[in-house]
């Protein structure tokens, strides 16, 4: 029995990018305190880590479905202001460093 691999997905825009890759795109972008500012959890506001924070958005589909929303939102905006300044769409794959990637 062969499994087949997984079918692409060219039309999602979270396709191959991990959780800790948003978190740290997010915090870079807005900071501990704004991002608690738009989305209000406590693991962003009471001593944030990422370790903690991406503890917690795995047990809890909510939040990190306002995680994903947000991070869209900041694509979005970013490609619209065409900032060049702003942080890339990381790789697939995992995100090994904590600052994201820069073109």
């Amino acid at each position: 029995m062969s499994e087949t691999p997984p079918p692409a997905q060219p039309k999602n825009p979270l396709h191959g990018v991990t959780l800790e890759s948003m978190l740290v795109a997010l915090v870079a972008h807005y900071g501990w305190p704004g991002l608690a500012e738009r989305i209000a959890l406590r693991c962003f506001s009471s001593q944030p880590s990422i370790t903690s924070s991406l503890k917690m958005l795995r047990k809890t589909p909510w939040a990190r479905e306002k995680l994903e929303g947000l991070y869209l939102f900041m694509q979005r905006e970013n490609r619209r202001a065409g900032r060049a300044d702003a942080p890339a769409p990381p790789p697939p794959g995992p995100l090994r460093g904590c600052a994201p990637s820069r073109s």
